[in-house]
């Protein structure tokens, strides 16, 4: 009996024992679950339409800009789903291969909210000047950051989009690359810096000549480039210039780019006025220093790829 009451007592202890190790593991697993969700990413951004809070690190990221989309490439970030390029079948020839498994949400002026949806995406990111009317519909399938516009200084926006997927370092270093090429860039030129750079664009019924406040006009400035009198504005464009304003084009040397949608308008419109003779009798004509540049690189893409592109350009020129 007595070795019977002994055993019973051992086998007592090892259930106890059993029961508490059962009781430790439990304890520890709520204290790690605890522990992960207290510690899941959480950061606010605030934007064009106001603040946005975001849980956890973005994974499924939907772009509804062309500058946007290069600014996440630019960043090492594919996104899910992206706006078709404007000119792009449907990407630019630039990004193509790196957006060749993201899915096409419309355009920039009429993104596909259902298409968006389907996608199932933890952050949108657009832009209040596109698609401010469409906000709180975007907002109720993801959180959704929007940047105020599209023109002038693409660097803005760059760093909003960092901000956006939680890679601010990556992308001021990625700004920080940039700016020491152009400073590399500003100390070859020398004084080439001094020749005033002329730009004009085509397109289909309307020909504009390119101010200060444009994407090609930042990066120029930022070089340092002397641009014409009535070029050096601080505002994006001459819109609808007549050939009246033809001698407003003038300068030591001419950039011009056109805007061609397929149907050839625009680029009848450019053959037109650059063979118009008051065109031709331009000091910058007659010296042979005018080139026809990528309205892509140059204008129409917009952000950090193309601002790359159009250094690379910049440089070929120069040489």
């Amino acid at each position: 009996m007595k070795k019977l009451a002994l055993l019973l007592t051992a086998f007592m202890l090892l259930i106890l024992a059993a029961c508490g190790s059962a009781d430790t593991e439990k304890t520890s697993s709520d204290k790690a679950t605890k522990t992960e969700t207290e510690t899941e990413t959480s950061y606010t951004v605030t934007h064009s339409m106001g603040e946005t809070t975001i849980k956890g690190e973005p994974k499924r990221i939907v772009v509804l800009t062309n500058e946007g989309v290069e600014a996440l490439l630019a960043m090492g970030v594919t996104p899910v789903g992206a706006v078709e390029a404007y000119n792009g079948d449907p990407w630019y020839d630039h990004t193509e291969e790196m957006l060749k498994d993201t899915k096409v949400v419309g355009n920039e002026s009429e993104p596909s909210l259902e298409a968006i949806a389907a996608l199932k995406p933890d952050l949108i990111i657009g832009n209040k000047m596109r698609q401010e009317k469409v906000y709180d519909q975007l907002n109720e399938i993801a959180p959704t950051i929007f940047a105020e516009t599209l023109r002038g200084d693409w660097q803005e926006n760059f760093k909003l989009y960092s901000k956006a997927v939680n890679k601010e370092d990556v992308g001021q270093e990625k700004i920080d690359a940039y700016m020491n090429r152009v400073e590399e860039m500003k100390a070859t030129l020398g004084d080439k810096l001094q020749q005033e750079v002329s730009m004009v664009r085509f397109m289909a019924g309307d020909v504009r000549i390119y101010h200060k406040d444009s994407f090609s006009g930042v990066i120029l400035e930022q070089l340092g480039f002397a641009r014409p009198a009535e070029q050096d504005l601080p505002d994006f464009a001459e819109k609808g210039v007549t050939k009246e304003r033809i001698p407003a084009m003038d300068g030591d040397i001419m950039f011009y780019f056109t805007y061609e949608t397929g149907d050839k308008e625009a680029t009848k419109l450019e053959e037109e006025w650059v063979n118009d003779p008051l065109f031709q009798n331009l000091e910058v004509a007659k010296a042979g220093n005018v080139h026809k540049v990528s309205d892509t690189i140059w204008n129409t893409a917009g952000g950090y790829l193309a601002a790359e592109l159009m250094l690379d350009d910049i440089e070929k020129f120069f040489e």
